[in-house]
């Protein structure tokens, strides 16, 4: 009878310890879906988030070259304009590369100190105001405003790539791809459009010049979400950030910034100059600026291609060689034949080809050749700090022997020397290492390669 009591007394309690189990189980169940829906809800914020940033990066691509690009087709006018000579006329390109190179050591430090959006936003902010200035009808401040162009655009040089190593570090070969392609594609849609927009009423080359504002104003708006976030890190940043990984004192870092130079010169040296030589072997003014054009479109699908390939191996001398090939026969082509013809365009269409690769190339390298965000930061700014220094002597160069010689055919020789010398240090910045000794016995593709 007592068994049967303490049983019957025993059973509440263990209902109630199985409904305090049930519940218990319950909350666990809840907790967990409550987990997972932050979780998704965190995943689906970040992936918005990288997707308005990458959009904002394509945008400040867009403004990268495009308002350098546009003055190729109209040196002509431009020097009788202002009764310029050959080398005055090539300063327009040369100031916009010397402003490259004097921003570019300082753009690593205003990124620590502000943090890399804000300062990007600046760098948009200056290249608005450039193009306005430069329009102004006095010859001053047509230099004065592509200084301004050009310390924006030096901003959006080095910080860019950076960015991508930083929030895009697993697929840095595609989003480079994406970068370059954008970047070149405005470049060359501003070089064809250029003499339309001049030859339009009440434009000139003055407005074709100055409708490239309209663009930097859309990336500055584009832009603005990233602003606090800018804050946020700049804030951080100022008082953590991490020492420098000083590649001035690797050869590697010198070879990519070599490498850098003389692939630069090779492309403002087009920008600047194919027009006019175009147009002295008969070519039209119009056509001429459509065939650059025509040259930097073309070599759109190598400036996607090349970075992606060059991620998933570790050294990359073979599209190296193959990339430098092209430019070769491109420059002996347009030396042996003095003509503008079909064969003309083919020899135009492997430069652009080349070009385009090795652009991007020079690119994937300051994430391959760094493990870091800050390392690639430092290897970005020396890069193209001494890479826009040697850039810079190009076209001026190119101009003085031109007028020196009378004609295009040792100039011509020059290039083919460039590239040879952009060969030489292409192929040394290609091996499979780091320019951090710390990095030393890493493959290159640990964070950087599309192979994740």
């Amino acid at each position: 009878m007592n068994k049967r009591t303490n049983m019957q007394r025993s059973r509440p309690a263990e209902d109630a310890y199985s409904h305090s189990e049930q519940e218990r189980a319950q909350s666990g169940r809840e907790l967990e879906l409550e987990l997972a829906q932050e979780r998704e809800r965190a995943e689906k914020a970040k992936r918005g988030r990288l997707l308005w940033l990458a959009v904002g990066i394509v945008l400040i691509a867009a403004n990268l070259r495009g308002a350098l690009t546009a003055v190729g087709p109209l040196v002509g006018r431009i020097k009788d304009d202002l009764s310029l000579s050959g080398a005055g006329a090539g300063m327009l390109t040369t100031l916009g590369l010397l402003a490259f190179a004097a921003i570019s050591p300082v753009a690593p430090k205003l990124s620590r100190r502000f943090g890399a959006e804000n300062t990007l936003l600046a760098g948009m902010a200056l290249i608005t105001v450039g193009v306005i200035v430069r329009a102004v009808p006095y010859s001053a401040l047509l230099f004065a405003g592509t200084l301004l162009i050009g310390v924006g655009i030096g901003l959006g040089n080095v910080l860019v790539p950076a960015l991508i190593k930083r929030d895009f570090a697993s697929r840095a070969g595609l989003m480079t791809g994406i970068y370059s392609v954008a970047l070149t594609l405005v470049a060359g849609i501003a070089s064809g459009v250029s003499i339309p927009i001049a030859d339009a009423p009440g434009f000139g080359w003055r407005g074709a010049l100055g409708v490239w504002g309209l663009a930097s104003a859309l990336a500055m708006v584009a832009w603005l979400p990233q602003v606090s976030r800018g804050r946020r890190e700049g804030r951080s940043a100022s008082s953590s950030a991490s020492p420098s990984a000083r590649p001035w004192r690797s050869p590697l870092a010198w070879q990519v910034s070599l490498f850098m130079g003389f692939q630069s010169i090779i492309f403002y040296v087009n920008v600047t100059w194919l027009p006019e030589l175009l147009q002295d072997r008969g070519m039209s003014p119009g056509t001429a600026g459509w065939m650059l054009s025509l040259m930097q479109i073309v070599g759109l699908p190598a400036n996607f291609l090349a970075p992606v390939l060059a991620a998933r191996r570790p050294s990359q001398r073979g599209i190296m060689t193959v990339v430098m090939a092209m430019l070769l026969v491109g420059y002996a082509g347009l030396l042996f034949d003095s003509g503008a013809g079909p064969l003309t365009v083919a020899w135009v269409l492997l430069i652009g080809i080349g070009a385009g690769a090795s652009f991007s190339l020079c690119l994937v390298f300051f994430s391959l050749r760094t493990r870091t965000a800050t390392e690639a930061t430092e290897l970005s700014g020396m890069a193209q700090f001494v890479g826009y220094l040697v850039a810079a002597v190009g076209p001026a160069f190119i101009g003085f022997v031109h007028d020196s010689s009378g004609g295009w055919h040792t100039p011509l020789v020059v290039m083919v020397v460039v590239v040879a010398l952009a060969a030489l240090f292409g192929l040394g910045s290609s091996r499979a290492a780091y320019v951090s000794p710390a990095s030393a016995g890493i493959s290159p593709n640990s964070t950087g390669g599309d192979t994740k």
